[in-house]
């Protein structure tokens, strides 16, 4: 495996992430039916995403209303993304 096919699969891995937080976050915003389809969708990122989220919501609690934890999630995301590619170009 080459460099630069593991730097791939490591971008797409998180990028693929930060695309399930954002839905995730989108769906909080629409109303549901319990028993409906969106539900069981909000259900299911809810156990895939909320504990990567309720870390960074015990380190920044909601201010006025307005969750900011998914916002700091993505940049530590972002950050771990450019470690890890820099880590893979030095040691490879």
């Amino acid at each position: 495996m080459t460099p630069y096919t593991l730097v791939q699969i490591v971008d797409s891995l998180i990028n693929f992430y930060n695309i399930l937080i954002i839905v995730y976050c989108l769906l909080t915003w629409i109303p549901m039916n319990p028993n409906g389809l969106l539900a069981d969708i909000g259900a299911v990122l809810d156990g895939i995403v909320g504990p990567y989220l309720n870390f960074f919501r015990r380190i920044m609690p909601p201010m006025g209303g307005i969750d900011f934890s998914p916002v700091i999630a993505v940049l530590a995301l972002t950050f771990i993304e450019r470690l890890l590619v820099y880590l893979i170009g030095v040691i490879l």
